[in-house]
């Protein structure tokens, strides 16, 4: 990684605050204008499309975009044992920087709404098919991510990544939260977006779940890392994009 930690932990934290901004800012505003369900979504997913395929592209060459604890595990396993790869020091300051960043971003949402700033979700999400959707996404998500970077199309991460989180709010039952940062703070917005506390858990058990299935996905198909894989992305050698 080529900028300084501190400057790659603020991107990751602003990343991923702006993230949910655009999740659950989306999901308030659609709920205003209509009382048609599947026009709430599809307006809650076209601006998270949108937005993160802007950030993907401003933030991903200085901290690799990945605004998620699941795709900043991935990375670091991947590429442990490589020279210039992830390291734990990274994430640990990473997955931090990324959950303050989900609950700012809910509380920023929350603010431009006139909503309270923090009101616990009362939309319980506990249900099997709702954490194999979860599961199922999240191993999407991680093939999708690291299979661009062994087949050498990292630089399409941008439109690619944020193409398939469009798609997977739709083809899962969960739309597709894929993220534990951004299911963490959508526990503190009673919104369209929000999810109980009591549901927290368990989706975050299928997400990490999904991320190891998604890295198993990726050693069957590809075969072991000919490179290190800790720097998969954007393009010129940048470190690697991800998100959701």
């Amino acid at each position: 990684m080529s900028a300084p930690l501190g400057r790659r932990v603020a991107a990751e934290a602003i990343g991923t605050a702006l993230l949910v901004v655009m999740v659950v800012g989306s999901g308030i505003q659609a709920t205003e204008l209509t009382r048609d369900i599947g026009v709430q979504l599809l307006a809650n997913s076209l601006a998270t499309v949108f937005g993160l395929g802007v950030l993907i592209a401003l933030l991903g060459p200085i901290s690799g975009a990945h605004f998620n604890p699941a795709v900043t595990l991935a990375a670091w396993f991947t590429s442990r044992r490589a020279p210039g790869g992830l390291a734990l020091r990274d994430v640990a300051a990473y997955v931090p920087a990324q959950i303050t960043g989900a609950i700012g971003g809910v509380v920023l949402a929350d603010a431009m709404f006139a909503k309270p700033l923090v009101k616990f979700s009362t939309h319980d999400r506990s249900a099997g098919h709702l954490w194999l959707s979860e599961v199922v996404a999240t191993a999407g998500l991680i093939l999708l991510i690291f299979g661009l970077t062994r087949v050498g199309r990292a630089a399409l991460a941008p439109a690619a990544v944020a193409s398939y989180i469009g798609a997977a709010y739709w083809f899962t039952s969960s739309t597709s939260f894929a993220n534990p940062a951004v299911t963490i703070g959508r526990a503190f917005t009673n919104t369209f977006a929000g999810i109980a506390p009591a549901s927290v858990a368990p989706f975050i058990a299928a997400q990490l779940l999904g991320t190891v299935l998604g890295l198993g996905v990726v050693a069957a198909v590809y075969g072991p890392s000919p490179a290190p894989a800790g720097r998969a992305l954007v393009a010129q050698g940048e470190p690697e994009l991800a998100s959701s």
